[in-house]
C-alpha cells in the first residue's frame, strides 16, 4: 500500500478514535480522500480512451484484474449507496443527478457480479469524462456528510430495516458475488464505514489502478522507439513506469502534459520539418524550444547532442552503463545543468 497514503490513513483512524481530536481527524481524511481523487482525476486527464477499457491483468487475482472506469464505478457507487441509502436515508446522487443516463451505464449496481469479459463491455460502455464527474459529485456529498458527524455517532449501529432498504434499491446485485455486500455494510457502525468504503477501500482500488496504467504504459512502449523526439532516453526517465513516451498515446511527459493535446514544442517542431528527432535538426544547439528552454534540463539536449554525433543505439549503450555508475533517478543529477559538461560526461562514460 502506497505509504503516504497508507499513514495518513491510520492517523485519521487514531484522531477519531478520542473525541477531542475527533474533528482533526475528519479533515485527514478530507485531505486523504481529495489527494486520492486527485490521483484519478490524472489518470483520467492523462490516459487515452482505450485505457478505460482494457484490462492487462485480466484473470489475476486481485483489484487489478479489473479496468480503470470499472474500478472508478465500483468505488463510488459503493459510496453513493453506503452514503446515501444505508447512512443518510435520502436519495442517491446517482438517481438525484440522472448520471446512469449521462453516464451512459446499463445499470446502477456496485458491478460486483461481473466477471471477464462483462468488465471490459461495460467499461466500454461509460463516458469516463462525465464518469469522472458522477465521481465528484459523490466525493462532495459523501465529503458534507463527513464533516456533518459528531463524535457520538461512530458507533451507530444499522438494523433489518436499513438492510431491507439497501436491498429495496436494487442497488446491489442479488448474485453471490455481491449481495453480500449489504450484511458486509450493515454490521459495521460509523466508524466501520468511514474505513471501508470512505477510505481504505479507495485507496485499495486508486493503488490498483496505477498498477493497471503502469502496465498500459509498458505494453504501448513495447516495439516502441525509446529514444523521444527531444532527445531523451525514456529508458532512464524517472517517468517511465507511468509514460508511454512521446510516440505513443500513452504520453505523459511533463513538458507534454502542459501543452494542447499532449504534444510538447519539440514534437511538433520535428514533426513539422518531418524529422525523427531533434537530433536531425540543423538548430539543435541553439534551439530554445520546449525542454531546451529550461536551463535546469540542459542534460536532455546534451544527450540529443550525442545522439546527432553517435546514433541513437550508443547514446542506449552509454546510458545503461552510466545508470549502472550512478543509479540515477533522473539524468540531471548526473549530467549536471551546463550542457557542454552534460556532453562530456557522456563521451566519456561511452569510452
Amino acid at each position: 500500500m502506497n505509504k503516504e497514503w497508507s499513514e495518513k490513513n491510520k492517523k485519521m483512524q487514531s484522531l477519531i478514535s478520542k473525541e477531542a481530536t475527533f474533528k482533526e481527524g475528519i479533515e485527514v481524511l478530507l485531505e486523504l480522500r481529495g489527494e486520492l481523487f486527485s490521483q484519478i482525476a490524472y489518470i483520467v486527464n492523462t490516459y487515452p480512451e482505450e485505457a478505460f477499457y482494457l484490462m492487462p491483468f485480466a484473470g489475476a487475482d486481485g483489484y487489478h484484474s479489473k479496468t480503470l472506469a470499472y474500478s472508478m464505478w465500483h468505488i463510488f457507487r459503493i459510496e453513493d449507496i453506503v452514503a446515501h441509502t444505508l447512512i443518510s436515508d435520502d436519495k442517491q446522487v446517482l438517481f438525484a443527478g440522472e448520471w446512469q443516463k449521462k453516464t451512459g451505464s446499463p445499470m446502477v449496481t456496485t458491478g460486483n457480479e461481473l466477471k471477464g469479459d462483462e468488465i471490459a463491455e461495460f467499461s466500454k460502455k461509460l463516458d469516463v469524462k462525465v464518469l469522472l464527474d458522477y465521481c465528484k459529485a459523490v466525493m462532495d456529498s459523501t465529503d458534507e456528510l463527513l464533516r456533518g458527524l459528531t463524535y457520538a455517532d461512530l458507533k451507530r449501529k444499522f438494523t433489518e430495516e436499513d438492510k431491507n432498504r439497501i436491498i429495496d434499491s436494487q442497488s446491489v446485485s442479488t448474485d453471490e458475488d455481491a449481495i453480500w455486500l449489504v450484511d458486509y455494510w450493515c454490521e459495521k457502525d460509523i466508524r466501520g464505514l468511514m474505513k471501508m468504503p470512505f477510505s481504505r477501500h479507495w485507496i485499495m482500488h486508486i493503488e490498483a489502478m496505477c498498477r493497471i496504467c503502469n502496465k498500459l504504459c509498458q505494453n504501448a512502449r513495447k516495439g516502441t522507439d525509446p529514444i523521444a523526439r527531444c532527445g531523451l532516453s525514456c529508458n532512464h526517465c524517472f517517468l517511465k513506469a507511468w509514460c508511454g513516451g512521446c510516440r505513443t498515446a500513452y504520453n505523459t511527459c511533463s513538458d507534454a502534459m502542459n501543452h494542447p493535446g499532449k504534444v510538447c514544442p519539440n514534437t511538433a517542431c520535428c514533426l513539422e520539418k518531418q524529422i525523427d528527432g531533434c537530433y536531425e535538426c540543423d538548430e539543435l544547439a541553439e534551439c530554445r524550444r520546449g525542454f531546451y528552454e529550461y536551463d535546469d534540463v540542459n542534460a536532455i539536449k546534451a544527450m540529443a547532442m550525442f545522439t546527432r554525433k553517435y546514433g541513437k543505439k550508443e547514446l542506449l549503450k552509454t546510458m545503461d552503463k552510466l545508470h549502472e555508475e550512478h543509479d540515477f533517478e533522473k539524468i540531471q543529477e548526473v549530467l549536471g545543468n551546463d550542457l557542454d559538461e552534460g556532453f562530456r560526461i557522456l563521451e566519456n562514460t561511452r569510452g
